[in-house]
């Protein structure tokens, strides 16, 4: 076996969120394992990795009991682990981030012509494509992930674990990952991928193990499984996306959007002549594959992109006139598509973030001072409401899952008594089960009259 773990749990304070797991993953293969979000799995795999220790239990590598310290044990020992959020620095090079704390030194310099050399190599024998030279900061999230795997490659992984790794990526990106993770079990490695993508799961996988409420369910041959056991398994319940909505209200028009142009970071056009218009009742979906327009347009209807043609009315008024903070007095709420950069602050806690944009309101501030019970009441409702597993609305957001981080995002904007909801991939890292909920909840809302603007993949 490349990897053993025996009775792993872990606590934080009263909450258990491994509960006696043991894993067996056996050298070349590619094991998935899946849960509902908070079931255990990134924590698993940061006791592996050394991120954080476990309060019962031991590890085995390649049959040798080891304590794995810190990451650095774990590095040394042949593991490598590329997280949901990247750790790259956007000023350096694709190169100097690959080789970043371990660099390649020629009379006591940097060789920054070996270390491209070797990216290079790297990335054409697993099918990695990146432009050793580029600077990070101006590459796509698919590209930056490449960049990770680098990383974990060029320090000598035989063993590599990867947490949500197509919840970012197109389509297109992932077919690819996964000819590359397919080309690791080639040359004798070990994958280990956390996920929620059933699909891919069933397609890429040799062996799936369900952890559910911090306890393995079940370790199976994926072969032998179907997707409907495999979310019987996740979630102890069947699970359906089989809607039939009323028909739409189309209703007073919220949202007007009319030749409309806006530029990227590059200052090349991304978003070319659109127009349409999101009545009151009414769901209007932007499909389509990532990096086609979609990021700019929520910008410039949240007012952190300027539009550099035609413009956009909310209810009336121009957004062009109006900064983030007005446009949302305006009644926008904006669930944003990188929950982590501009959807919460990870340092505060669950009832601090499920303030953000109505601490001026009654009733959680009274006098100019923040009436905190009433907030702490409101946090723990929506805990309730919308199943963010946590020890309660103390706990800091960094310390969740990326899950119910985005659960957290989601029951701010839908509770805002918002006219307009713009909402940008809502299940994006999300099990199964909350997708579930995550639907219902939106065609609630439509049914409350709400203009909803959905982007999706």
């Amino acid at each position: 076996m490349a990897v053993e773990l025996t009775g792993i749990t872990k606590r934080f304070g009263a909450f258990v969120a491994n509960d006696g797991i043991d894993l067996a993953v056996r050298r070349g293969e590619i094991h998935a394992i899946i849960g509902e979000n908070g079931a255990g799995k990134t924590t698993l795999m940061n006791i592996l990795f050394g991120l954080l220790q476990p309060d019962e239990g031991s590890i085995r590598l390649n049959g040798e009991e080891i304590v794995i310290a810190d990451p650095s044990v774990a590095i040394k020992a042949g593991l490598g682990m590329v997280h949901q959020h990247f750790k790259l620095v956007p000023s350096l090079s694709v190169a100097d981030n690959v080789f970043l704390g371990m660099e390649i030194r020629r009379h006591g310099l940097i060789d920054h012509a070996a270390q491209i050399a070797r990216t290079r190599d790297l990335s054409k024998r697993f099918g990695l494509q990146v432009d050793p030279t580029e600077r990070v900061g101006l590459l796509s999230v698919g590209i930056e992930q490449r960049i990770e795997i680098l990383k974990v490659l060029v320090r000598g992984a035989r063993t590599i674990i990867l947490d949500e790794p197509t919840a970012v990526l197109t389509p297109q990106e992932s077919r690819e990952l996964f000819q590359t993770l397919r080309s690791f079990v080639a040359e004798g490695m070990t994958v280990i991928f956390i996920s929620h993508h059933l699909e891919e799961v069933m397609e890429v996988s040799d062996t799936v193990t369900v952890l559910r409420n911090g306890r393995k369910v079940a370790t199976r041959p994926t072969a032998e499984l179907s997707k409907d056991e495999l979310v019987h398994m996740m979630v102890g319940r069947e699970v359906s996306f089989d809607r039939r909505p009323r028909a739409s209200l189309h209703g007073d028009v919220v949202l007007e959007v009319k030749d409309l142009w806006a530029r990227d970071d590059r200052l090349l056009p991304a978003l070319r002549d659109a127009s349409f218009t999101v009545g009151s009742g009414e769901v209007v979906g932007i499909a389509g594959v990532a990096g086609n327009g979609q990021t700019e347009l929520a910008e410039v209807l949240s007012g952190l992109r300027p539009a550099s043609h035609g413009g956009a009315w909310l209810k009336g008024r121009n957004l062009a006139a109006l900064s983030p903070a007005a446009i949302r007095q305006a009644g926008l709420a904006h669930v944003p598509g990188d929950r982590m950069v501009r959807g919460v602050d990870r340092n505060a806690s669950i009832a601090a973030n499920t303030l953000m944009g109505r601490q001026h309101r009654a009733p959680w501030s009274r006098a100019g001072m923040l009436n905190w019970n009433a907030i702490n009441q409101n946090a723990e409702t929506l805990i309730k409401s919308f199943d963010i597993r946590a020890r309660g609305p103390g706990d800091a957001v960094k310390r969740l899952s990326g899950g119910n981080i985005q659960k957290v995002v989601l029951a701010r904007e839908f509770t805002n008594g918002a006219d307009f909801l713009l909402i940008d991939q809502p299940t994006r890292g999300v099990d199964i089960g909350a997708q579930e909920a995550i639907h219902d909840e939106i065609m609630r809302q439509r049914a409350a009259g709400r203009a909803i603007l959905l982007i999706s993949v």
